[in-house]
């Protein structure tokens, strides 16, 4: 699929999204009306303030915004900062729709995995948007300079909730306007990678995202990585921000709890991987070409994916909880790990790319001697 053709859904995904979460952040003022808390409940309405106000655009009361008697530069610094995030939200969805649609496009026998992909994809981007636009919101506040980093790790883990939903709606439209550009086209090609290739570029892609699962997300290692580096100055206290994006989870052993309870909670870090292993496993066949940039996206899209399964498989069978408030707290970690996501699946998905071409060019260079040594038998 051509780029000219591939813009088209990309700009339509885009802008969909983006107008998705200004909507959203515009009907956070509706939870300030008199009698909102008392029809939804206080806890209702104070989680789905939490989850709309990042992306509100006017400054919401309680927002931290300088008042001071520069107080119409900081609410101008507000102003900035919510202009770069939704142009940034816009950029990042339609760069990596661009390549999906054109890599995995919506056509039959692909429509689902390209949903899937863009879906998670669109998490991305309002992650992404929301990491780019927090230095100018910490200015906002008037105390850029005090604890930086902690402050950008706090506000960049925040608004994903909702993205979950949004991201979903502009993905269905994405791959709706994407099979209207390919009604009278032509199939795409799908990749030819030998089984085995892509079973070791799967099992080598999967070892990579399980250092972070694994590994690193082990409590003594993680709480090395909070305490280990400690940075000076304006760069002080980085740990927040290292957990954040090398971290894929959290355990510990199954000290305290019961085995079977402890082998229910790790159950889902296998999910995880197993998500990721076949996606690493099937891409090499659904892509219309192997490329490093196309199977870093996907492979951040399926850790997302992954992070997601896990987040549902807690829920639904290890908490099992079905009050309005367990609801709440398990629609709060929707689209946590998302941002180690997208590290871990860039190397992940790279690394999988050149493990294909290595093993593959291996496979094939035994051929040409077979031909040659027909040759001169005839």
């Amino acid at each position: 699929m051509e780029y000219r053709h591939a813009a088209i859904p990309a700009v339509a995904g885009g802008l969909m999204l983006t107008l998705l979460l200004w909507w959203a952040g515009a009907s956070a003022d509706a939870l300030d009306l008199d009698g909102a808390a008392g029809a939804l409940g206080i806890e209702t309405a104070n989680a789905l303030r939490s989850w709309l106000n990042p992306w509100a655009y006017d400054p919401q009361p309680g927002a931290s915004v300088a008042v001071t008697a520069d107080g119409a530069s900081y609410v101008a610094l507000h102003d900035t900062a919510m202009q770069i995030r939704f142009v940034a939200v816009f950029l990042f969805y339609a760069a990596g729709a661009l390549l999906l649609v054109r890599r995995l496009p919506a056509e039959r026998g692909r429509a689902w995995q390209a949903l899937l992909a863009l879906w998670a994809w669109g998490v991305v981007a309002g992650t992404l948007a929301v990491t780019v636009s927090a230095p100018w919101m910490i200015a906002s506040g008037g105390r850029g300079s005090y604890r930086f980093l902690p402050q950008l790790a706090a506000l960049a883990s925040t608004g994903r909730t909702v993205l979950v939903p949004l991201a979903l709606a502009a993905s269905v439209w994405t791959v709706f306007v994407t099979r209207l550009a390919l009604k009278n086209a032509e199939p795409q090609p799908r990749g030819n990678v030998p089984a085995r290739t892509a079973v070791v570029a799967a099992t080598i892609g999967t070892a990579v995202v399980a250092v972070s699962v694994v590994v690193l997300s082990y409590q003594a290692n993680a709480a090395r990585i909070q305490t280990t580096f400690t940075g000076g100055g304006f760069l002080s206290e980085p740990g927040d921000l290292l957990r954040q994006w090398l971290l894929l989870g959290a355990w510990s052993g199954p000290s305290g709890v019961g085995l079977w309870d402890w082998l229910l909670v790790r159950f889902g870090d296998v999910l995880l991987l197993a998500v990721v292993w076949c996606a690493l496993r099937w891409l090499p066949g659904m892509l219309t070409r192997v490329s490093v940039p196309a199977m870093a996206v996907c492979t951040v899209c399926a850790i997302v994916l992954g992070s997601l399964v896990r987040h549902l498989w807690r829920v639904m069978v290890v908490d099992g909880g079905t009050t309005s408030w367990h609801l709440l707290q398990a629609a709060s970690g929707l689209g946590d790990g998302t941002s180690a996501a997208v590290l871990w699946g860039t190397l992940a998905g790279v690394t999988a790319t050149v493990v294909l071409r290595v093993t593959g060019r291996g496979a094939e260079e035994p051929a040409p001697a077979a031909t040659d040594g027909a040759g001169s038998g005839g």
